[in-house]
């Protein structure tokens, strides 16, 4: 599997959301992949049991272990040349495990990259409100501890998933697409500032767009994201770096995603539309885990947070612009499969 140059790539978190995306893509473009589980037990899902035969079956060299176990740790490390991690917040002691990995990853020191679990918004310039707040506080500290420690990284944020965001049309509480009417935050139309604006107008320079959109909230397919990621982790461009995703097909407010989804269903939604106030009463009083996922939409759909500010070259590059060859999933396409 792969050239004796290519990068050995190793995946923590492999059985999870974005991880399993991960492994596929690592595989699929050439790499020696590592798959890295919790020991098989009794407790497991049969869908995690077939998941991780499936990872077997494809070539994958399966390693299954314990974070706490530090020599195991390093021994794993020092097989590969980038680890990735892809813990979800839930439970947030997950994220703080990163430590560990980060002392491994030091000891072993053959490292030449490390993606740590970000794979959201870019941490460091986000403005929002609890519970997301301390969950992602917990992740610029493993920025802070990678830096100290010197190791070469690179962040991925990616905004919104396609999977949880689209399949619900970007409903919090709702699991399905509604049929008859749809509750949207704040106005539908996220508030542009001076820094989205000329994101936008980049946008159209560069791509050739004829339409200025009005909002900025970004969503990008799973697999997606994992290819863009894995092709970074030995790009040069992207060390030390954030690498962006802004796929530009797939900006959209969350009145746009509700008139595209009208006109391939031919119908017509009736739109509620639920006010700041009250979207900050959702945060505070929704049984969990709805306070989370409010936060986060509320970020998203209301402050624009996802594309209020253009991306510094020093700091960070954008997927889709590096990337040109990636044919990436749009938001009309993605949205086909639930006619």
């Amino acid at each position: 599997m792969g050239s004796p140059n290519v990068s050995k790539i190793l995946v923590i978190g492999a059985t999870g959301y974005i991880g399993r995306h991960l492994v596929e893509a690592s595989v699929k473009l050439g790499h020696p992949t590592f798959a890295l589980a919790r020991p098989i037990t009794s407790s497991h899902s049969t869908e995690k049991i077939n998941l991780i035969q499936s990872f077997k079956n494809n070539g994958v060299n399966v390693l299954l272990g314990d974070l706490n176990d530090h020599k195991w740790l390093v021994d794993a490390i020092k097989k590969v040349d980038v680890v990735f991690s892809v813990f979800g917040h839930e439970p947030c002691i997950q994220l703080e495990e990163q430590t560990h990995i980060i002392s491994a990853i030091k000891k072993a020191g053959n490292i030449k990259r490390y993606f740590p679990s970000e794979f959201g918004f870019d941490v460091d310039r986000l403005h929002i409100l609890e519970p997301a707040k301390s969950v992602l506080a917990i992740k610029v500290k493993i920025r802070e501890a990678i830096r100290k420690e010197g190791i070469p990284f690179t962040i991925v944020s990616c905004n919104f998933c396609f999977t949880y965001f689209l399949s619900r049309l970007g409903q919090v509480e709702e699991t399905t697409i509604p049929n008859d009417r749809i509750f949207i935050l704040g106005d539908g139309n996220t508030k542009v500032t001076k820094a989205s604006g000329n994101i936008y107008i980049s946008l159209i320079h560069y791509f050739g767009l004829t339409m200025l959109h009005l909002a900025a909230v970004i969503f990008v397919g799973e697999h997606d994201i994992a290819t863009y990621a894995i092709k970074a982790a030995e790009d040069e461009r992207t060390l030390n770096k954030i690498l962006y995703m802004r796929p530009p097909a797939n900006i959209y407010s969350h009145n746009e995603l509700i008139s595209l989804w009208e006109k391939k269903k031919n119908i017509t939604l009736k739109r509620i539309y639920v006010a700041e106030e009250e979207v900050l009463t959702k945060i505070n009083e929704s049984p969990q885990p709805f306070p989370f996922f409010y936060a986060i939409a509320h970020a998203g759909f209301i402050k624009g947070e996802t594309t209020n500010f253009d991306i510094d070259p020093t700091v960070g590059v954008e997927a889709s612009q590096l990337y040109p060859d990636v044919n990436y999933t749009t938001v009309e396409n993605f949205m086909d499969q639930f006619m």
